[in-house]
């Protein structure tokens, strides 16, 4: 009997299509109105959303997006299509195609892109390492809706996620200890993880204790006492709470405390984007060494590395 042709969906979270107040409000107009996303009551959040939010924030988000812009496009979509392009070379039996919950390339796009090439078994590896509600259920969320309008569906293996897989871990550990080797070590090794509203945390999604597992391996596999490594998170949005410490707030409480060397790394993140090379690398650096610090390093994402790429394909491979 012979084996269904077997395709890789990789996902992820999407980008402007250009760092212009235009590009980016249609970007988070569409992100923003996700109910995976935000799920205030549409009647209530519409109106803000459109009426207040997209207006003052778009150009805003643009001007920070323009300071990390590459000359091949946004980063999180340059980096992803060098992940793309280097899972296919890994494993060239089986097409490989980008999908973002956002923008384009759209996970419709490349669904149907695969279904092409006559794929009948589509393996869905959203690029999230821990689950949440919020990103790798919105992948779920959009492949439900694009299959439901088909009367021939391929069967689907979809990796919910990989926090405490020995490979990542591996990745990430290789990932510090070449900063350390480069810098020295630091006082302190802080791990920033995307922050969501504690309410959803309260109402299952266990997305805090994946990023707890992610930080237990790791910790372990760098051999540091518990002390040197903290656990913050970042990019918080609106008022409610969200999980907590924030980053912003722990990293000028640090400085102000006495300490001098710190390296963060995101573990959360498989490819560096705004959230990575701005607000981490600048904004958060500027906090700490205006509070008293001196030394502060950005340790990069994983991106399109060889052992990130390793990874990948065992993970697929696993799953066919």
């Amino acid at each position: 009997m012979s084996q269904a042709k077997t395709g890789i969906l990789l996902a992820n979270l999407g980008t402007p299509e250009a760092p212009t107040p235009a590009a980016v409000k249609r970007y988070l107009r569409q992100f923003l109105s996700d109910t995976r996303v935000v799920d205030t009551p549409r009647l209530l959040w519409w109106p803000l959303l459109r009426g207040v939010i997209l207006p003052i924030r778009s150009p805003r988000v643009a001007k920070l997006y323009q300071s990390v812009w590459m000359e091949e496009g946004s980063p999180l979509m340059v980096y992803s299509r060098r992940q793309e392009k280097a899972l296919a070379a890994r494993l060239p039996d089986m097409p490989v195609e980008l999908g973002m919950s956002y923008g384009k390339p759209s996970l419709k796009s490349a669904v149907e892109a695969l279904l092409a090439q006559g794929v009948e078994h589509i393996v869905v590896l959203a690029l999230y390492p821990q689950y949440s509600c919020s990103t790798v259920a919105a992948v779920w969320d959009e492949l439900a809706r694009i299959l439901a309008t088909r009367r021939r569906i391929p069967a689907v293996t979809f990796i919910r996620d990989y926090a405490d897989n020995e490979l990542y871990i591996q990745a990430l550990a290789s990932s510090a200890r070449a900063s350390f080797e480069k810098h020295g070590e630091p006082d302190l090794l802080l791990l920033s993880y995307h922050g969501i509203p504690q309410r959803f945390a309260n109402e299952g999604d266990d997305y805090p204790q994946r990023c707890r597992d992610t930080t237990r391996e790791l910790v372990s596999a760098l051999g540091l006492p518990p002390e040197k490594v903290m656990m913050t998170f970042q990019s918080r949005f609106g008022r409610e709470p969200w999980l907590t410490p924030y980053t912003d707030e722990t990293l000028k409480m640090l400085g102000e405390k006495g300490v001098k060397h710190i390296q963060v790394m995101s573990p959360g993140f498989a490819a560096d984007c705004l959230e990575t090379l701005e607000e981490i690398a600048v904004q958060n650096r500027e906090f700490f060494l205006e509070a008293g610090g001196t030394k502060y390093e950005y340790i990069p994402a994983l991106n399109d590395s060889p052992e990130h790429i390793e990874m990948m394909a065992s993970l697929v491979t696993q799953s066919r």
